[in-house]
C-alpha cells in the first residue's frame, strides 16, 4: 500500500486518513508541522502517526514500534535516505519508510501504512 498524498496547495486544509471503508478527519493541515509528528488515535483503538515532511507532503503510518511494542513512532525524528522520508524511532532508532512502512534496517519488520487526502 503506498501513501496518496492529494491536493497539497496552499488552500488545502483537512487532512483525511483511510481507515475501515472511508476517510476519518485527523486535523487541520495548518496544525502540522513540517519534521514533526503527531498521533492519531483511530476509531478501533489503534493509533497513527501523522507527518508532514519538509517538502509539504503528509504521511501516515502505525505508531507501534515493533521493535519496542511501544507507541512513540509519532515522536521520531525525520530524515530521508536515497530521497525517501523516514521516521527513525525515538527509542532503539530503527528507521521506517514512510510511503511504505518497510523498516530501513530489518527487511522482516514493517509498520503499517494509511493513505492520506488533504482537501
Amino acid at each position: 500500500m503506498t501513501v496518496d498524498t492529494l491536493n497539497t496547495t496552499a488552500t488545502a486544509t483537512v487532512v483525511r486518513v483511510a481507515h475501515g471503508e472511508g476517510w476519518l478527519t485527523v486535523c487541520d493541515r495548518a496544525l502540522l508541522t513540517p519534521g514533526r509528528g503527531v498521533a492519531v488515535l483511530l476509531p478501533d483503538g489503534g493509533q497513527a502517526a501523522l507527518f508532514m515532511d519538509r517538502a509539504g507532503a503528509v504521511h501516515a503510518i502505525g505508531n507501534r514500534d515493533p521493535f519496542t511494542g511501544a507507541y512513540v513512532l509519532a515522536r521520531g525524528l525525520l530524515g530521508s535516505a536515497g530521497g525517501r522520508p523516514f521516521v527513525a524511532s525515538p527509542l532503539l532508532k530503527q528507521r521506517f519508510d514512510l510511503a511504505t512502512g518497510a523498516c530501513l534496517d530489518d527487511e522482516e519488520v514493517a509498520v503499517p501504512v494509511y493513505p492520506v487526502r488533504v482537501d
